[in-house]
């Protein structure tokens, strides 16, 4: 038995456990700000030993939670949170923040060798229109003793009525800010951390890498101890590989972005399915090879 359990808080938030420790609490009905557009996080986000590696609403960017499904350009609209960057204007604050929305549970459960956790949403813009459902999964499971694994799989289909491009402030016209997709924020006592990927390490000067996996190292205040936090993109997701957002200089952050670039057009109608990895570990940065490896294996 792997130990790995569920603890549903119904209507508002599902926690992954392991051996005593809250992994992760997914909120799904957080009580948001309008301007942050409203969506479902993963905070706290613990190591096995219980060692935080996520942080809530940093002051510098609010709308940062842990780690969220978070899109800037989806059309017209902006379910990342905060202004929106225009080509030729820069940032703005708009009436267009809109919200992901719980609609009903569809899954939950043991699952494998882990837990399971699946729901439906509704996207909704800020006045009211509807723009996308979509169906999204977790599962937590063990990878060893000193790590564990989260993979996400989202089905977004559109429902405006008309054809939506998703896109990123970089598409629109600001340089290397390619962000948007699934985003971690990671506590400020890893800032200045350390960015590995398949090629080496790095920092900032990293961000725009385009490849399949990337880790981010980080220190603990306290006891000094090293986590490393990890994601790998699903060869099937749309833009495989993708190019990477990611910050150590100013503060940890790390976002496989598949829109970071290359703007991404789904129908009205269509469908369109992204699935990721994430790998959570005690320990330094010479584990990342490792760690990818066997997020990638749980991944499929």
């Amino acid at each position: 038995m792997s130990g790995f359990a569920l603890r549903h808080d119904v209507g508002a938030a599902v926690g992954f456990l392991a051996g005593g420790v809250e992994l992760a609490r997914y909120e799904y009905t957080p009580g948001t700000p309008r301007r942050e557009s409203p969506k479902p996080f993963l905070h706290p986000v613990r190591t096995r030993s219980g060692r935080l590696v996520s942080l809530f609403r940093p002051h510098d960017h609010v709308w940062h939670k842990g780690i969220a499904w978070s899109l800037p350009h989806v059309g017209e609209h902006n379910f990342w949170g905060g202004p929106t960057y225009l080509r030729g204007r820069g940032y703005a604050q708009l009436d267009n923040n809109g919200a992901q929305v719980h609609r009903r549970v569809t899954g939950l459960g043991a699952h494998g060798d882990g837990v399971r956790f699946a729901h439906e949403l509704d996207w909704v813009a800020q006045d009211g229109r509807a723009v996308l459902t979509e169906s999204r999964v977790l599962t937590a499971v063990p990878l060893g003793d000193s790590a564990w694994g989260l993979t996400f799989d989202t089905t977004m289909t559109n429902t405006s009525g008309a054809a939506l491009v998703f896109g990123s402030p970089t598409t629109n016209g600001r340089d290397n800010a390619g962000y948007g997709g699934l985003f971690w924020r990671g506590p400020r006592s890893f800032t200045g951390g350390v960015v590995i990927t398949s090629d080496g390490v790095g920092g900032d000067e990293l961000r725009g890498w385009r490849g399949e996996w990337m880790a981010f190292c980080g220190r603990h205040d306290g006891d000094d101890a090293e986590s490393l936090v990890l994601a790998v993109d699903h060869v099937g997701n749309p833009h495989h590989p993708p190019r990477w957002f990611t910050r150590s200089a100013n503060f940890a952050c790390l976002n496989p972005a598949p829109f970071f670039s290359e703007e991404f057009v789904v129908g009205d109608g269509e469908s369109a399915r992204f699935r990721y990895g994430v790998g959570i570990a005690d320990g330094g940065a010479d584990g990342a090879v490792a760690l990818a490896e066997a997020v990638r294996g749980v991944l499929g």
